[in-house]
């Protein structure tokens, strides 16, 4: 990367979001969490709705949406504040970091990049080795990791 304030913010994200890799293959309760502390405590629809102050059917439907995935955080935060608790979320790389994600969508680009280059050096009888085609997709693939250019998320 040529801005070494964007490199920095990248390290800094992966710092950041490295702390949640270890928690990221836990199992979501199939009721939600809310159900399974709710449960946990002994307590009931009633006084989770009353700590919320909404009625005993709103706060069974709050347990609904999150078991369906259509809470929002807003109300999933008051829930876990219902249930002297603190909601804490984030995000886990599928791709190892944030680093490895911006490698390996330049290498897509590259690929497809020089792949189109030689497409059209085949049709006018000039094809590249299959070695000097890998070695122009890590050059490319350099390059746009370096230049982060605008069409890198296009």
């Amino acid at each position: 990367m040529k801005n070494t304030k964007q490199k920095l913010l990248i390290e800094q994200t992966d710092k950041k979001l490295a702390v949640f890799i270890p928690i990221s293959s836990n199992v979501i309760p199939s009721k939600g969490w809310v159900n399974t502390v709710r449960t946990s405590l002994k307590m009931s629809l009633r006084q989770l709705g009353n700590r919320l102050k909404i009625s005993t059917q709103s706060a069974k439907e709050i347990e609904v949406r999150e078991a369906n995935g259509t809470i929002t955080l807003n109300s999933l935060k008051d829930a876990a504040n219902a249930l002297d608790l603190k909601l804490v979320y984030g995000f886990v790389s599928k791709h190892g970091s944030i680093d490895q994600m911006i490698e390996q969508r330049a290498k897509e680009l590259a690929t497809e990049i020089v792949m189109r280059a030689n497409t059209t050096m085949s049709l006018e009888d000039q094809q590249n080795s299959k070695e000097r085609i890998k070695q122009a997709i890590t050059q490319k693939t350099a390059e746009i990791k370096f230049e982060m250019p605008k069409y890198l998320w296009d």
